[in-house]
């Protein structure tokens, strides 16, 4: 359900930057809670819909190499060069290789086939409103599913404002006190502006990826000022941004806070996925280890980091090595906390009656369950909570053990 977008709602959209894949970590503020338990969570947001498929290959399926091409498993059977085979059907793409020891030690795991209840629109605005929000629906949402639980729980104090972003990240929002940090940004083009491109490019998906991708760059260009047309990065918007919010994350969760969450962006591949998904899944890994490093080892095994994506992508590659806006995808867990080595979820297949709308994976999960008992493991929170307030409407069916 979209809704309409006023002066107000754009300018809302615009600090929350909760719509699409082009939203910048540069301008994507990292929200903080402190709370008295003592079990960390992460919450990382991944805008333009993660191709859970390619992160998480399901080589072992007979249809996956011909609906892959390319990007599927190598010719004679197994999984795709440089990938890692993860169970004997899974394998994880060649670019998360530096987390292959969080795999082995059981401290990494996934889930497939999961989705938000969103479904057939596949508008990045929509569905990175409602994976925000964590609601059927957007009829009446005021707040985001994370700021929702610190409102259920006793003794929420937020931390010291860090006024560098541009507003809270949707999830976060809401009554419960939270504090903001983003890192040094100052690009040229406003955020008012570059929200505008993205509505313009919303409907074309090759500008769309783009523009993504033109901004995922400018992120990570060296200490010299970049010109690309009209469009100049000047030297206080560097790159390494996810670097510098995992540090800042872990010298938060360090001491008091106990929840964080932030955004990765670049995850919209409408082209060349072969190439460009391997940048967004090098900076997610580069991310994740440095939490682990900044954390030390006895906060690191009080941590769970969940990583969510809108929506997955379209199960055959387009005419440019692509793949187009989806259903099904997959979900990341990590941390010392998590009780990883498994690649959770219901598989639904890949011949073509399995397909949604004979096109897309099949969700068999609900994408906010897995959270959920992250949650209930954390916190304590009674789990008739957690289904009617914090995820209203959710079914979190059978306990996975997500935690040790």
């Amino acid at each position: 359900m979209s809704l309409p977008l006023s002066r107000r709602s754009f300018l809302t959209r615009t600090s929350l930057l909760g719509c699409c894949a082009a939203a910048s970590p540069l301008m994507t503020p990292l929200s903080f809670a402190a709370a008295p338990w003592e079990s960390r969570l992460v919450v990382i947001i991944l805008r333009g819909g993660m191709d859970g498929l390619d992160v998480v290959q399901p080589w072992g399926a007979a249809e996956y190499g011909e609906l892959r091409g390319k990007l599927g498993p190598a010719t004679g059977g197994g999984p795709a060069k440089g990938t890692y085979d993860l169970d004997g059907f899974f394998a994880m793409h060649s670019a998360l290789a530096p987390l292959i020891p969080l795999w082995q030690q059981g401290e990494l795991g996934f889930v497939h086939a999961v989705a938000t209840p969103y479904r057939h629109k596949r508008s990045h605005f929509d569905g990175q409103d409602l994976l925000e929000a964590g609601t059927p629906n957007l009829s009446g949402v005021r707040d985001g599913w994370l700021n929702r639980m610190l409102q259920s729980l006793p003794g929420v104090e937020g931390r010291t404002a860090y006024a560098i972003g541009h507003g809270d990240l949707k999830v976060l929002s809401g009554s419960a006190a939270v504090s903001d940090w983003s890192p040094d940004s100052n690009l040229e083009m406003s955020p008012q502006a570059m929200l505008l491109a993205q509505l313009v490019m919303e409907q074309d998906p090759a500008f769309h990826a783009a523009l993504s991708e033109a901004l995922n760059l400018s992120a990570n260009e060296d200490e010299t000022d970049r010109e690309d047309g009209a469009m100049t990065v000047p030297r206080k918007a560097r790159g390494r941004t996810h670097i510098k919010i995992a540090e800042f994350a872990a010298e938060q969760l360090r001491g008091d806070t106990r929840v964080a969450s932030f955004s990765i962006n670049g995850w919209d591949t409408h082209n060349r996925q072969e190439r460009s998904i391997k940048g967004a899944l090098s900076g997610l890994a580069e991310t994740i280890l440095t939490l682990k490093q900044k954390l030390g080892s006895n906060v690191w095994n009080k941590t769970s980091i969940v990583a969510m994506t809108e929506f997955g992508r379209t199960v055959r590659l387009n005419g440019t090595g692509g793949t187009d806006h989806g259903t099904g995808g997959a979900m990341i867990l990590a941390g010392g906390a998590v009780h990883g080595g498994r690649v959770l979820g219901r598989w639904p297949g890949l011949d073509e009656a399995a397909l949604f709308e004979r096109r897309d994976l099949m969700p068999t999960g609900d994408v906010r369950a897995p959270a959920a008992w992250l949650m209930r493991a954390m916190t304590g929170l009674d789990r008739n909570v957690l289904e009617r307030v914090v995820f209203p409407g959710l079914d979190m069916e059978t306990d996975p053990g997500i935690v040790r």
